[in-house]
């Protein structure tokens, strides 16, 4: 893994993400949003967000990940895809998939079944993760965007980065939130005390969770978060925050809570301007059956 130092005089007053993007062809604006997030990117020693304005005097480290060798199998695993076209596709991701593979989930990916269904992918995100512009959870299901080619990939990216795509999700939280709806705005960074958890903390990155109340259980409420910004287990940081974890959450939930495998959450509603013919698509997916099962159990 190679480290770059660079200086920034030529691009003082620009965003860094720009500013890197230009200095570098290579590197694709999306890239390094991704590096910003992995915290791979710092200046002057210190982390900071893409808007970031580059000023004279930056010292600017940018740590390369080395290219990866590996090689994807296609797999045939019967993705439900709920639409495609030429330049993009929306995939209905089962609870209990990885979205790509990583160490540890090297097959059964999401991305192990999209290279079978289709040979067209995006290479933005690398060789192992085509195709790949935003992702949920292992054990949240639903509603993905994918891109099929590099221009696709930039476009949604930039639709995700002005907060533009619709995302609705359905989550079930431990107790009863008396209110019908709220607004969560406290920034997302990861845990200095868990490095596997993400946390509230005050130089985290700004994260927005808009919710309503759907349906009451006595301990349990049903809710719609639609997501302002997506940051790693936003929802799921935000609604533990407020004091209603999500049920059956091993990381942010509470020891005693539903045995489901997983939370209880399922991203329902997808929606963004397709990047080339500028149409706006929405596209929703009806809760999975264990969900709903476990929703009938409560109303009785």
């Amino acid at each position: 893994m190679a480290v770059v130092t660079l200086t920034m005089e030529d691009f003082a007053g620009e965003r860094i993400d720009k500013a890197l993007s230009s200095m570098e062809a290579s590197w694709s604006r999306s890239q390094i949003s991704n590096w910003l997030d992995e915290e791979r990117i710092l200046v002057n020693g210190v982390n900071v967000k893409a808007k970031y304005k580059v000023k004279l005097g930056d010292v600017v480290e940018v740590e390369v990940p080395e290219v990866e060798d590996l090689e994807i199998v296609p797999e045939d695993l019967n993705l439900e895809i709920v639409y495609e076209d030429a330049d993009v596709l929306v995939v209905n991701k089962p609870r209990g998939m990885v979205v790509h593979p990583a160490p540890g989930h090297a097959t059964g990916t999401l991305v192990n079944g999209l290279m079978y269904h289709c040979k067209d992918l995006s290479g933005i995100n690398g060789v192992a993760r085509p195709g790949i512009v935003h992702r949920i959870d292992k054990d949240t299901s639903g509603l993905l965007m994918v891109a099929k080619n590099d221009v696709a990939h930039e476009g949604l990216v930039n639709q995700l980065v002005e907060k533009s795509v619709t995302r609705k999700y359905t989550a079930l939280v431990h107790g009863h939130i008396a209110h019908e709806k709220g607004t969560i705005d406290a920034p997302i960074g990861r845990d200095q005390k868990d490095r596997q958890k993400q946390a509230i903390v005050d130089n985290g990155k700004h994260a927005v969770t808009h919710f309503q109340v759907m349906e009451r259980f006595g301990e349990f409420s049903l809710v719609e978060c639609r997501l302002e910004t997506g940051r790693t287990h936003q929802i799921r940081v935000h609604m533990n925050y407020i004091g209603y974890p999500l049920a059956g959450d091993p990381k942010y939930g509470p020891k005693k809570t539903i045995d489901f495998g997983g939370q209880v959450l399922h991203a329902g509603v997808l929606g963004f301007v397709h990047p080339v013919t500028k149409e706006y698509l929405e596209f929703s997916a009806p809760l999975p059956a264990d969900f709903q099962e476990l929703l009938t159990e409560l109303r009785k």
